[in-house]
């Protein structure tokens, strides 16, 4: 994608997007509703026209085809499955009019295995779990070899219990064809559980693109800092390089995207898990609230008005109780105008 843009009335859904997805990896576009992630991938396959820019594979310019000689594959939100036709009916839709039909039946049976459902080719698509359906959807989409294959919200039907496993399921077959995949999403633990890389939108923009580990550790935007995992904000001033002083009174040692102004105001970012409760000073705050989830604890403590969130051992803290607050490692990024 080269400077793609695609405008609805008076409002652009996607603008000014270059993004490149190396040949055999796996891409999630990450985004709230709104961000222009559907509209990306639509305009990948070809049911959109974009107003700018261009589509290219390789060196293949493809943005005026239509979808059928794109040679991409499709599997959309709702698997789109014909309920009058049984598995292996379902998977070789995508094969009408290649091959022989013992040929088209061998490739059927290979896509099958692939996603671990061989010998299903006669079972009805309603005797099918969730999990299974996709799958399905996902060997017809992969039958016909495409160059690329699309995913649109792949997981979202699935309930919570099964999503877990198909990632690993998805990700192991994806992996095993080494077909080069997008795939949009607005939940998190699905982008960083399948893609090797994520790009992560905005207002039809992209703020930034990277491994899990980059984006958490080193969001490039205060809107990928908040967006992306747990994290608080507190206000502050720019002193030094690399010091923030924060409003609630103390100063900081942080990181940041881009050197800040000296005397700057600025928004200081800091994760659950960097902040500390500390014995020998720092940032005054009164515990207001105590979650438990099972594997982990999190305390809200007010600071000057603001709540934060630290993630402590259970008993570190009573609600109501004043503690001070050191952070490990906290990320500022320049106030907007």
């Amino acid at each position: 994608m080269i400077d793609l843009s695609k405008r609805f009335d008076d409002r652009f859904a996607v603008r000014d997007l270059t993004l490149g997805v190396p040949c055999g990896s796996i891409l999630a576009m990450l985004g709230p509703s709104g961000s222009g992630k559907t509209t990306t991938l639509r305009l990948l396959a070809g049911f959109e026209t974009p107003d700018a820019g261009r589509v290219m594979v390789d060196d293949l310019e493809v943005t005026h085809l239509p979808p059928v000689q794109r040679h991409f594959g499709m599997v959309f939100q709702h698997y789109a499955l014909f309920p009058h036709l049984n598995v292996g009916e379902n998977v070789a839709f995508g094969l009408a009019g290649r091959g022989t039909p013992d040929e088209r039946r061998r490739r059927v049976a290979e896509v099958l295995a692939l996603v671990d459902l061989a010998g299903f080719e006669e079972r009805k698509v309603g005797e099918l779990s969730g999990g299974q359906q996709q799958r399905v959807a996902v060997a017809r989409a992969l039958a016909p070899e495409p160059t690329v294959l699309l995913l649109d919200e792949p997981l979202s039907n699935l309930d919570p219990s099964l999503r877990e496993r198909t990632r690993r399921e998805l990700r192991s077959v994806l992996v095993k064809t080494g077909v080069t995949t997008v795939f949009v999403t607005h939940e998190q633990e699905e982008a960083f559980a399948l893609a090797d890389r994520i790009a992560v939108l905005h207002e039809g923009r992209l703020e930034q693109i990277g491994t899990a580990q980059q984006l958490y550790d080193e969001p490039a935007t205060l809107f990928v800092a908040m967006f992306v995992g747990r994290a608080s904000t507190l206000p502050g001033v720019a002193t030094a390089m690399g010091r923030v002083r924060l409003d609630a009174g103390t100063e900081w040692a942080v990181s940041s995207p881009e050197p800040l102004q000296t005397g700057g105001r600025v928004q200081v970012v800091v994760r659950p898990e960097a902040l500390k409760f500390s014995p020998d000073g720092g940032l005054p705050g009164t515990v207001r609230e105590y979650r438990y989830t099972g594997a982990r604890a999190f305390f809200q403590v007010e600071v000057s008005g603001a709540l934060v969130e630290v993630e402590a051992p259970i008993g570190a803290a009573e609600i109501g109780q004043s503690v001070r607050l050191s952070a490990a490692a906290a990320r500022a990024f320049p106030d907007q105008p």
